[in-house]
């Protein structure tokens, strides 16, 4: 290449990119919704329904319009209600801890370890009489440590709600996210490894009556066209979104393992005393929703990048209890130092299937470049 050629930018994420490798098939998919007249209901969702709780390893998947309805309704369907607490950590995305506010719960946060999920021995010293459940979140794909988390939940008899929103096809200890907790949430965004053109999201449990009911209860509460069960909402997934996850699905191992070889190379390429990957344990099957490294000067890198067409993004730079919608829980700064530090540190750099392997070398090596003083 020419020394005055500009290199390409390397985007966060390439959306375009993907559907330009599956753009006939989609649109074929999404015509023939167009066509057949139905847009909300019926075969589309009920197939791709059977499909999610096969691949999840459970019973049934219920399809949402989001992943934070899901989380709401999960925790409805526990009967958690106002007094009682629910355990997250505090450095998710807000839909964690917001769901736990709108079912008039209060959250309950526990910090979290170096690789940013929540701290079982954290959970339990968080745990008193008013402790209803556990809400993990499986963080950047990588899933929370269940082992122990199940084991307290049992020991307290506390249920558990796995927040996989980040998490599909991930797996500790051989079992899939979404297929520990009572109730499991799943989003569909855009920005995940498995994604749909707009919002979406599903539940996964091994409780077919509760499955029964959500189905209503996000139709309005109605058990036939004339009759209502229940005060209901709207919160069902529509046919185009779920005609194109089904189309996807099939094709998410690859995808996965595609973002799984994209970490190797960061791994191989980055120098690991500037840039911290979080190891994977033994049992852990990281799908690496997003590649978070751990840096000095992070903000300065950031513009580092940006300047060279490189765009990287922040998950999350303020941690929930940090936010001014929670300064009503009475939380302050320094209360979860791991969780803190970690804000301050954390760095999502570029990882999407389109991504060619000279683009993470031209990545690592412009962060190599940077701790080295020679940007």
């Amino acid at each position: 290449m020419a020394a005055d050629v500009k290199p390409k930018p390397i985007p966060y994420v390439d959306l375009a990119g993907h559907f330009a490798t599956e753009r006939r098939e989609v649109m074929a998919a999404i015509e023939k919704v167009l066509e057949g007249g139905q847009f909300v209901g019926g075969k589309e969702v009920d197939e791709l329904e059977v499909a999610l709780a096969a691949y999840c390893g459970t019973k049934e998947a219920i399809a949402l319009d989001s992943g934070t309805v899901a989380l709401v309704m999960a925790l409805q369907a526990l009967g958690v209600k106002a007094g009682d607490e629910v355990i997250t950590p505090p450095n998710s995305f807000v839909a964690s801890t917001a769901a736990i506010m709108h079912v008039g719960a209060k959250p309950i946060f526990a910090d979290v370890r170096g690789d940013q999920n929540i701290d079982p021995d954290a959970v339990a010293a968080a745990i008193t009489p008013r402790t209803v459940a556990i809400m993990p979140v499986h963080l950047t794909g990588r899933l929370a440590d269940m082992g122990p988390i199940m084991a307290l939940a049992a020991r307290h008899k506390l249920a558990v709600v796995e927040d996989a929103a980040q998490a599909i096809g991930s797996k500790y200890d051989g079992r899939r996210a979404g297929s520990f907790g009572a109730f499991n949430c799943f989003s569909t965004h855009p920005l995940k490894n498995l994604n749909c053109p707009g919002d979406g999201g599903f539940i996964t449990t091994n409780d077919s009556a509760a499955a029964l009911r959500m189905r209503r209860y996000r139709n309005h509460g109605l058990i036939d066209r004339n009759t209502v069960g229940e005060w209901g909402l709207v919160a069902r997934m529509d046919n185009i979104q779920a005609t194109v996850l089904s189309l996807r699905l099939p094709k998410l191992e690859a995808i996965n393992e595609r973002k799984r070889a994209i970490a190797a190379l960061y791994r191989k390429w980055l120098d690991p005393e500037r840039a911290v990957i979080a190891p994977c344990r033994p049992i852990e099957y990281n799908t690496f929703q997003t590649l978070v490294i751990q840096v000095d000067r992070r903000d300065e890198l950031q513009r580092h990048l940006a300047t060279h067409d490189i765009q990287a993004a922040i998950h999350y730079p303020i941690p929930i209890h940090l936010q001014p919608c929670a300064a009503g829980l009475g939380y302050k700064r320094g209360q979860f130092p791991i969780t803190e530090r970690q804000s301050e540190r954390i760095l999502s750099i570029p990882s999407y299937p389109t991504m060619t392997d000279a683009d993470v070398e031209r990545v690592a090596a412009t962060i190599n470049a940077f701790y080295r003083g020679k940007g």
